[in-house]
Order: C-alpha cells, then structure tokens, then sequence
C-alpha cells in the first residue's frame, strides 16, 4: 500500500461524509494524505477498487452485536478477487444529534439507520418513546437531514464525526444498548499481499468438493493438527442449490508461515477448492510466543525430513 508523496493512493468508501466507515478511516494515520471517493453503496466501493478505479477500497465486513455484512463478504467471495490489505476495529458510539438549542423534550421525530436506531432501543424506549423513528439510508446521511432542515423538534443518532461536520449538538451521548459494540473494517485493494508483521490474520474461503459427513471435521482437522487458532469460521450459501454452502475462515497467522502454507496446501489437496483473501497486519495485538515456537519447531522439523530426504538413492 505504499506510494509515493506525489500519487497518494485513492481509497473509496460508503458515504456520505460523517459515517463510521470514515471515523474508522481517520484512524489510518498513513492514509491521511489519501484521495478520497464516497460512494453511495458498498457494493459500488468493491466494484471501482475491482476496476482500479480507486487505489484502495474500505468497508465494513462485521459488526459486534449485528454480525456480517453480507454485501461486502458475498462480494469479496463471490464477484470480486481483492485482497485484504489490513483490518482496522472501531469502538462504536451513538449519539443523539440535534439542532442547536434543541432539547431531548422538544423531540418528536428520531433519524437514522435502522441498524443503528435499533442498537439504542432501550434509551429510545426511556426516553423518546412517543417520538416516530423514520429510515435514512445511513447515520451520516441523517444528520444531514438535521442539519438541512434546522428542525428543532427531529434529532439524528449518529457520529460524533457527523456532529462535528453538519454543525450539531450533542443532546444525549452514548446512547447504545451495548457499550462494548464494535465494527471490523477491511483495506482491499486489486493485488498485492502485505509483509508478515508477526501479528496478522489469514482469510480463506473454502468450497467443500463433495457435501458428506465428516467434511467440515476434516478440514478442521488440518488446523488443529498445527495447533493454528482460528478467530472466525462462518457458514455462507454458494448461491447455487439449497444446503450447498462455503465456509469463511480467519485464522492467525500469515501464507508467508510455513505452518500456514502447509495448511492450506493440504486443505486444497485433500478438501476443496479455496479463495485466499489475504493475509494481513490483525488489528488487535496479542502474545505470538506460542506461534512462533511452534513455526519455528515445524520449520526445525521440516529441513531435517528435507536433509533425509535428500540421501535417497535415485530410481
């Protein structure tokens, strides 16, 4: 993902300006100087990264209390070959937004995405329960709508970003259910797999050769073998015939780990078909002590078998 001062690269994003996805984005304090392109849906930031339209695309793949984002990883397994340059983990907080000078008794009307307005029921339920919620396409794009009407009696749950931006008041703060909500993001980009750090994620898709018993078990198999952890390991329709399914798996790791790359490799030669995702710097840090003595002993292991095999006689 590097580049140079004169051709930052260009990074899409679902817009409008104010959303998480952006919040998310200011964190990448190398991408600062990026170029950047909002687009109306994820969906169309996959296609123009797919097209190198764009250098980089970035969106949400999971959130913590709704689970995946389907458009983005039906996507990623189905219609486009991006790799996942990194993963990027934002606390989420909601707040109620309103005009200056509004007050949480004057509201009568509440904006947001329905994912969102959702996530704050019970403090709607104490708070604004004869108020209408009303659907807007996304968190920003309700605070949008607050700030262009200048609507004293309708407030927006959105960012604290949003708020900043469109010139609004906090009129209640952290107003979700959960306050340990969180939403993954992935940098995608047309081609390229980052360096191993010694802390990075594997995503692979794994298309099973035949549906029979045991299947799942035996490609699970393969990572226990190697004592490989995996963080996440979902089902997901192939979009072919009823019951057929892939499985999304996220494993610690790097291809570049020989551990890793014989996993895989028998994973192909035995089970199934695999989409490779990416492998790529984890965003949260933990103790690699345990991986890295077990490479370290596989990597051991394999050049004295290599050094044996080495003495046989040709045919």
């Amino acid at each position: 993902m590097s580049s140079s001062k004169s051709t930052p690269p260009s990074i899409a994003y679902l817009g409008p300006s104010g959303t998480f996805t952006e919040e998310a984005l200011l964190t990448q304090q190398d991408l600062t100087n990026s170029s950047h392109e909002l687009c109306h849906s994820i969906a169309e930031v996959l296609e123009r990264t797919a097209n190198n339209a764009v250098t980089l695309g970035f969106t949400a793949i999971e959130n913590s209390i709704e689970g995946t984002v389907n458009v983005a990883l039906d996507s990623l397994i189905f219609k486009h070959d991006l790799f996942i340059q990194r993963e990027v983990v934002l606390d989420v907080r909601l707040h109620l937004l309103g005009q200056p000078g509004a007050s949480i008794d004057q509201i009568t009307q509440v904006i947001s995405f329905p994912v969102a307005t959702a996530q704050c029921r019970r403090y709607l339920n104490e708070h604004l329960s004869q108020a209408v919620e009303v659907a807007a396409t996304s968190t920003a794009a309700a605070a949008q709508e607050i700030a262009k009407t200048k609507d004293l009696t309708s407030a927006a749950i959105g960012t604290s970003l949003s708020q900043k931006l469109y010139g609004l008041k906090f009129i209640a703060s952290d107003i979700a259910d959960h306050s340990e909500n969180q939403t993954r993001f992935v940098i995608v980009a047309h081609s390229g797999v980052p360096a191993p750090t010694g802390n990075d994620k594997t995503s692979i898709v794994v298309f099973q050769r035949s549906d029979q018993s045991g299947s799942l078990m035996g490609i699970l198999a393969e990572f226990a073998a190697r004592s490989i952890n995996l963080t996440k390991l979902e089902s997901r329709p192939t979009k072919k015939t009823l019951g057929d399914y892939c499985f999304l798996i996220d494993l610690e790791g790097h291809i570049d780990d020989e551990l890793v790359a014989d996993c895989l490799t028998s994973i192909m030669a035995k089970h199934g078909d695999m989409k490779f995702l990416g492998s790529y710097p984890a965003a949260t840090k933990k103790a690699n002590q345990q991986k890295n003595a077990l490479s370290k002993t596989w990597t051991d292991a394999k050049t004295q078998i290599d050094k044996l095999r080495s003495q046989v006689s040709p045919s």
